[in-house]
């Protein structure tokens, strides 16, 4: 992933690098690949993998990449997000709403991960964006970690959340196959 082209994206920020490439498998489906690295000198939580009570209901397995939200705007663009969602009040366990669950990323390490995503919009969307949660990784704000192939697994605490931006990238055109330029 590390030449860029019309389907592939980069994202650069103080902490870490995002490279993204997107691909068009129907008008309404989109698959998503990625490569995330930590370019800081903390670890990142990185907030793609699901809450506890998709793993407890068996609808995602332990350390995968969890299905993202989705929202759809006027005009037919669509956002997926891997975002941390407020968790009013505290860990729930298996009630809404859900208790997020983050991949701990060392420094200078890097993470891959990807998903299909079929967009239900009301019309066939025009472009699409993803956005991906990303927080400094904080001991006191995550608990009970699991050790998966991707590496340790926390849920998240309500500091977390809060700690936590969203790198996004630029609108896909979906009928082009590319990215908007700049």
């Amino acid at each position: 992933m590390s030449e860029m082209s019309p389907d592939s994206a980069r994202i650069d920020v103080d902490d870490a690098r995002l490279e993204v490439t997107f691909a068009a498998l129907t008008p309404e489906t989109v698959r998503v690949r990625y490569r995330l690295r930590n370019s800081g000198d903390v670890p990142l939580a990185v907030f793609d993998r699901g809450d506890r009570h998709a793993v407890l209901m068996k609808r995602q397995a332990a350390g995968a990449v969890g299905a993202p939200t989705f929202e759809e705007a006027v005009g037919g663009d669509v956002v997926l997000r891997h975002v941390a969602r407020p968790l009013a009040g505290g860990p729930t366990g298996p009630t809404l709403p859900p208790t997020p669950r983050a991949l701990k990323l060392a420094p200078g390490a890097s993470v891959e991960g990807g998903f299909s995503f079929a967009m239900p919009a009301s019309s066939p969307p025009r472009r699409v964006r993803w956005c991906l949660g990303v927080a400094p990784f904080d001991d006191a704000a995550f608990f009970s970690p699991e050790t998966v192939d991707a590496g340790e697994i926390w849920q998240a605490g309500e500091d977390a959340v809060r700690a936590q931006r969203s790198l996004c990238t630029p609108w896909f055109d979906l009928a082009a196959g590319a990215f908007a330029a700049g």
